[in-house]
């Protein structure tokens, strides 16, 4: 089983956005009995808090299923744990080189790294624009099933 962690600074907007698009996808490839998805934040700053609304409103519009969640924080431990960590901007990717001090076996990437324009998921706590990060995210996730299945 291949277990990808999709991480982000508070673990309440993009990184379960793109938990919850990555595992429908897999899903609807038939792919679930492969390969799994969570999501968790550089930050201590949500920690407990559900999915934020505007993640919710989104993927309700675009019919991919979601559960009710609390933000977790990314741990050293979970190095060993995982098989990739897909931060959502360069922030991010920084931060989680911080939390597991080295990244030896290269797990850490940033998704849309994965595709051919790169960049960082744009982040709608100060955008207001869940529309942007959803279209980032299916970009990037896409990209992520190639690689993947290739």
């Amino acid at each position: 089983m291949i277990k990808i962690m999709f991480v982000c600074h508070g673990n309440i907007c993009r990184s379960p956005m793109a938990e919850f698009v990555f595992l429908d996808m897999i899903k609807r490839r038939g792919l679930s009995d492969r390969i799994t998805a969570a999501s968790s934040a550089t930050s201590t700053e949500e920690i407990g808090n559900d999915v934020h609304r505007g993640t919710r409103a989104i993927l309700t519009k675009y019919g991919i299923p979601f559960t009710h969640r609390e933000a977790t924080q990314l741990t050293r431990a979970d190095y060993a744990k995982y098989d990739l960590f897909i931060g959502m901007d360069s922030y991010n990717v920084r931060n989680m080189l911080r939390i597991f001090g080295s990244d030896p076996e290269n797990k850490v990437v940033k998704l849309l790294d994965l595709t051919d324009r790169g960049g960082d998921v744009a982040d709608p706590w100060y955008t207001g624009n869940f529309e942007i990060t959803y279209r980032d995210i299916c970009d990037g996730c896409e990209a992520l099933i190639s690689r993947l299945t290739e």
